[in-house]
């Protein structure tokens, strides 16, 4: 009977091992959809990240302005303030398959958009000066290496990031 048992555990754990090998390859004929225009948003009502006490700046994300798409990015506008008062708002998205994060467009002072010119995938993990991409991720918007359920699933769980840490 033990020897049936080692043979049902090792058997489920090659299916786990199979299934996880499926989720985290990335599939090679995924396609971006265009990214729509970037959104018109407020600095009122921002869902604050957890960045930790030490960043000089605070980062909000309009709620207003979260989508997830067909091919699976999940869009947002995300504001930066710093003591002084300057904020600085950015149209990104994060691929959650693949650990990456694109800037779309920068908001003027005025609160017209700059479109990025060939905008680029770039990882979630590279040493940026920022961590508000990965901050995102981890505290919402991906769930492991797919993106969260839905809209207010993402918005649920940024306003509320203890009780991720918490799951883990």
């Amino acid at each position: 009977m033990r020897r049936l048992e080692q043979l049902a555990a090792a058997l489920l754990a090659c299916v786990a091992c199979s299934a996880f090998a499926q989720l985290a390859a990335e599939n090679p004929d995924w396609k971006e959809i265009q990214a729509p225009p970037a959104p018109a948003f407020s600095t009122r009502g921002l869902v604050v990240l957890d960045l930790g006490a030490n960043q000089a700046l605070k980062f909000g994300v309009d709620p207003a302005t979260v989508s997830i798409s067909k091919d699976g990015v999940v869009r947002y506008v995300v504001v930066a303030s710093s003591a002084s008062g300057a904020t600085n708002a950015m149209y990104e998205g994060i691929r959650c398959p693949t650990g990456e994060f694109k800037t779309y467009a920068r908001a003027t002072t005025s609160g017209t958009w700059n479109t990025v010119e060939d905008p680029q995938w770039l990882s979630l993990y590279a040493n940026l000066p920022s961590r508000h991409a990965l901050a995102l991720a981890e505290q919402g918007v991906c769930n492991g290496k797919a993106p969260a359920n839905s809209v207010e699933a993402i918005l649920r769980q940024l306003k509320n990031p203890q009780q991720q840490y918490e799951r883990r």
